[in-house]
């Protein structure tokens, strides 16, 4: 039996909203004032409220305000006099889910508490998927750099701090900035995803900001941007330094006031946000060959992630495999393994699409394969036998590295020993190297090199 809890002063309006809902079958419980309302609430589970807008001690705006805090899946209906209408429909744009007007018109009473009943089922449905869909929506791993993530979300998760996650494609950015979200006392709002490097240029700003009707040619009706349709949630702009600088510089100004304008608008829209952007490039490199705003930058950049590669984690594997392996084991069947020999060979692969590599393999031979222990030798066949070689010394020193970091390390490594078998002679080096001498003498002060004469 679904409870309702009528919050309002006046026991005549109780009585009669008591009894129209008694009869239709919900158990009926009653507050005086908003106080006691919320008193209430905290040792009774209550599928809806029927709050009036004008009580004692406490007005009802405030009590609306903690009851969407602390109970967001709760509907709340609003009862007013007419002379309140303004206020009930600021509580509409706050969270409740309709307001009724004195006096009470018994039918829209019935229809409203089985419209706003309905809805509460459907988000404690939603809730339960969500949880239902954690084994394919978690961080698995017990490796230094996971441990370190798991510990910043818990840090921030709570702040409205805007989180910048960096690392390559397939690490698994998205699952970090959904675990902030869900984490986060806005789990319950929107968790809306831009992914910047597949809008093109001149739709970026109608897809982050919207437009209204008729403000270009297409535009048939209005339409809310990603920013709006986030408002009280969170915006994810994955791939944001693919951005263009002339997106960045609106993106910034929204960030800096949560205001904006759609596209053909006359009035300011004001949204309440978190913003987590994500990407796999070299932002500092993209800042100093100015194809990101530094000033956006520093933005983003309150809490900084980095999710480490598949490499760089490689002891997380085994975790990782029975986690996959489980997760695509048809129902009602015992999941399969990988002898140790196959985790081994696996371990020397270069998952160059890190975790979503992996994934997407394990699906695979999970498919494929019979037997209840893949075997190395089917390992090799679905890789490939060359892939499975042990990596050349070459990878072996510098396969866990950044591309610049590594492409760094290498060419002074180069250019010291170019230098010693020519003697150290500067013309001679740079021609060897197919460089003028100008370069380096640069590339030698960058690298600090000791030229011996």
């Amino acid at each position: 039996m679904e409870r309702i809890l009528i919050i309002d002063d006046e026991p005549s309006v109780r009585d009669v909203l008591k009894d129209i809902l008694s009869d239709e079958g919900y158990e009926v419980l009653e507050a005086p004032d908003g106080i006691e309302g919320l008193r209430m609430m905290k040792t009774e589970p209550v599928d809806l409220v029927f709050l009036d807008i004008w009580l004692p001690r406490m007005g009802g705006i405030e009590v609306l305000k903690i009851l969407r805090e602390e109970y967001p899946v709760v509907s709340v209906l609003i009862i007013s006099g007419h002379a309140n209408v303004d206020l009930a429909v600021k509580a509409i744009k706050m969270g409740a889910f309709d307001f009724l007007e004195k006096p009470l018109d018994l039918t829209r009473v019935i229809t409203l508490s089985r419209n706003a009943i309905e809805l509460e089922k459907l988000k404690k449905e939603n809730r339960s998927l969500k949880t239902a869909g954690v084994l394919d929506d978690q961080m698995i791993g017990e490796s230094e750099g996971i441990r370190q993530i798991r510990e910043i979300i818990k840090q921030s998760a709570d702040s409205d701090a805007r989180v910048m996650i960096l690392g390559d494609n397939g690490t698994g950015k998205e699952l970090v900035a959904r675990a902030l979200h869900n984490s986060s006392s806005r789990r319950y709002e929107p968790f809306i995803e831009v992914n910047c490097a597949a809008i093109p240029e001149n739709l970026i700003e109608s897809e982050l900001f919207g437009h209204e009707k008729g403000s270009f040619t297409g535009a048939a009706r209005l339409k809310k941007g990603k920013f709006e349709m986030a408002d009280g949630g969170t915006l994810f702009l994955d791939e944001v330094a693919d951005m263009s600088l002339g997106a960045q510089a609106k993106v910034l100004r929204a960030i800096q006031e949560m205001k904006f304008d759609r596209i053909g608008g006359t009035e300011q829209v004001s949204v309440d946000v978190r913003v987590i952007s994500a990407t796999n490039k070299d932002i500092m490199r993209e800042i100093e060959e100015n194809h990101f705003r530094e000033d956006l930058y520093f933005r983003l950049n309150v809490v900084p992630i980095h999710v480490p590669s598949l490499s760089e984690r490689i002891e997380d594997l085994p975790l990782l495999v029975n986690h996959f392996m489980k997760l695509y084991t048809p129902s009602g069947q015992e999941p399969r393994s990988i002898s140790v020999e196959g985790l081994e060979g696996m371990a020397r692969f270069p998952w160059s699409g890190n975790i979503r590599e992996l994934k997407n393999f394990m699906e695979r031979i999970n498919i494929m394969s019979d037997g209840n222990v893949i075997s190395l030798e089917l390992v090799m066949q679905f890789l490939g036998e060359q892939k499975i070689a042990r990596k050349s010394p070459l990878l072996e020193k510098f396969g866990t590295k950044k591309l610049n970091e590594a492409r760094d390390e290498f060419e002074q490594i180069l250019l010291q020993d170019r230098l010693e078998t020519n003697g150290y002679n500067i013309s001679k080096t740079a021609q060897d190297l197919g460089i003028y001498p100008s370069n380096l003498h640069s590339k030698i002060k960058k690298y600090g090199l000791e030229i011996i004469k």
